[in-house]
């Protein structure tokens, strides 16, 4: 908006004039005087006469100066206004339009550009995994990401796209184009996957990143609305479908469908029941037995995560569990279920193990190990009993710091498996380097076993190598007697699956032991962790000191 005149510079014009006005009527009584005296043909000038009239003359000197000064002050503030609009107007890091800016456009784009014939696509382009790039190389590194990112996308739009950063790691592209050859903003999507793709190389690191792409049309766009509520309408769809591409494996585009939203609202309706039901207490553990393939005993359980949901039911840990990554709870989910799960174990056999999946996310965290043993000590369970099971992936983010929360936890006697063996990229010698306790058969595997010869000599050779490796082996997946005697051919090891039972609350575990039992006497119900870590060091504890 344009700054208002000073109200001065008016008023000081009028001084100007007036006394320009004053001047030739002063002038013309007051020079012809004092000419004859400078000739000497008259007495001396009138001095009233001649001081107004130096009087006027200051005036229009100082008047003139003044309206420039104001002139001047009214140049310097309209190109301050111009800037404060441009910066209002464009994002400063990339030197695109920001978001406010780029809606404007859009409606007004709207009104011009779009016919019978003629469309206008949104195109959302969000960088994937760039969290990791500001975490790993800082944000420095990030900034030029972005700025490279920005550049590379203009590069590939045509005449008439208009390019926007709307926020974050988030830029968004309108593009016109001819109804009947909408394959050209697929080819489009395409060029700017490739072109983003290419390394970003920032103080001697090469920064790698992909991007996922959605894409709406303005034919699909209700003609009753507004182009200011259509503009923001068709954002919203080629947001939507933009976090479709990333759902489906990321680097990649989608067009907007109309089902997108209803699967979109059903993830917003998912996020705020986790959030409520990690405050109401909804998530609690269900247990799957392990058991001595060898003996058919019974040895311990798997804890798993279920939602025991007001609205929905029992949910599996396979739809909120994701989810929960994505939005930062699975840190607090997780150890409320360990808490809960140490005072149920505590009711069990001590000679009963518990195991724990632990998310890859939570690895990220570096007082992880020190959560778990404070978790230990807090419910007094006893550490030799605890199982903690992490994949394969979470090896190839930070070797380094899993192997320091291996080793904290293992100096406290807590056992760690690697989950989902085979799933992964592990090498053999991250597996002799990673002080790991055992090895667990991912289930796509052992399903094999179904196929006989194939099947067999897969798993036999994943036996092999753990053999090689001197680490015991826990078969997860069997489903079925066949393939329960197709393992117990292969050795020795532990196994779990639905062919013993599916996976139970607290209160049926409870039920299972009593009848087998296989719970703990009352002296038996409460375990002092020091006198644990008191056997291990061979120093007394402190009730010994005390004796």
């Amino acid at each position: 908006m344009r700054l208002p005149k000073a109200p001065h510079d008016l008023l000081t014009l009028g001084i100007a004039f007036a006394a320009m006005i004053l001047f030739v009527g002063t002038a013309g009584v007051a020079l012809p005087n004092v000419f004859k005296t400078w000739t000497g043909s008259a007495g001396g000038p009138d001095i009233i006469l001649t001081n107004a009239l130096i009087l006027n003359i200051a005036l229009i000197l100082l008047g003139w100066h003044r309206y420039k000064a104001l002139n001047t002050e009214l140049v310097a503030r309209r190109k301050s206004e111009q800037e404060a609009r441009r910066l209002a107007e464009i994002d400063d890091l990339t030197g695109c339009l920001n978001r406010r800016s780029f809606a404007d456009r859009l409606a007004v784009l709207l009104n011009t550009e779009c016919s019978d014939e003629r469309a206008l696509a949104a195109i959302a382009v969000d960088l994937d995994n760039f969290k990791q790039v500001n975490d790993l190389n800082g944000h420095m590194a990030g900034d030029a990401v972005l700025r490279a990112t920005a550049q590379r996308i203009e590069r590939t739009l045509p005449a008439g796209g208009v390019l926007a950063r709307i926020g974050g790691d988030e830029f968004l592209c309108v593009v016109p184009y001819y109804v009947n050859v909408s394959d050209r903003i697929e080819h489009l999507a395409t060029r700017m996957i490739e072109a983003v793709a290419t390394s970003v190389s920032h103080e001697g690191v090469s920064l790698d990143v992909t991007v996922s792409i959605g894409i709406a049309s303005s034919i699909h766009l209700d003609k009753e609305l507004a182009a200011d509520s259509a503009a923001q309408d068709l954002m919203h769809k080629a947001d939507i479908a933009m976090y479709h591409a990333k759902k489906q494996g990321k680097n990649r585009y989608y067009w907007f469908e109309a089902p997108m939203e209803n699967e979109l609202r059903f993830r917003n309706k998912l996020e705020a029941g986790i959030r409520a039901g990690i405050a109401n207490g909804e998530f609690v553990p269900y247990y799957e037995q392990q058991v001595d393939l060898e003996t058919d005993q019974l040895v311990g359980f798997e804890m798993l995560a279920r939602w025991e949901s007001p609205e929905l039911g029992v949910v599996g840990p396979d739809i909120f569990i994701p989810i929960a990554e994505e939005i930062g709870a699975i840190g607090e989910l997780s150890e409320n279920l360990i808490a809960q799960a140490f005072e149920d174990a505590k009711e069990w056999d001590p000679e009963l193990t518990l195991s724990v999946n632990i998310s890859p996310v939570q690895m990220r965290d570096p007082w992880f190990a020190q959560k778990i043993l404070k978790l230990l000590v807090a419910h007094r369970f006893p550490p030799n009993r605890l199982d903690i099971e992490i994949t394969e992936t979470c090896l190839h983010e930070n070797v380094g710091m899993v192997r320091s929360m291996i080793t904290s936890l293992r100096n406290q006697g807590v056992h760690v498996s690697l989950d989902d063996f085979g799933t992964g990229y592990s090498s053999l010698s991250q597996l002799r380097s990673l002080p790991f306790d055992r090895l667990k058969i991912d289930r796509s595997f052992i399903g094999e076993l179904r196929q006989q010869e194939n099947g067999e000599a897969l798993v036999n050779a994943i036996v092999a190598m753990s053999d090689g490796l001197k680490l015991p082996i826990t078969a997860e997946g069997i489903e079925n007697e066949t393939i329960l005697e197709a393992l117990k051919r292969l050795g020795k090891m532990k196994g779990q699956g639905y062919h013993y039972g599916r996976p139970e609350p607290a209160d049926k575990v409870r039920e299972r032991l009593a009848d087998h039992g296989l719970l703990a006497g009352p002296s038996e119900q409460v375990v002092d962790l020091a006198e644990q870590r008191a056997k291990r060091s061979g120093k007394p504890s402190a009730d010994q000191r005390a004796g």
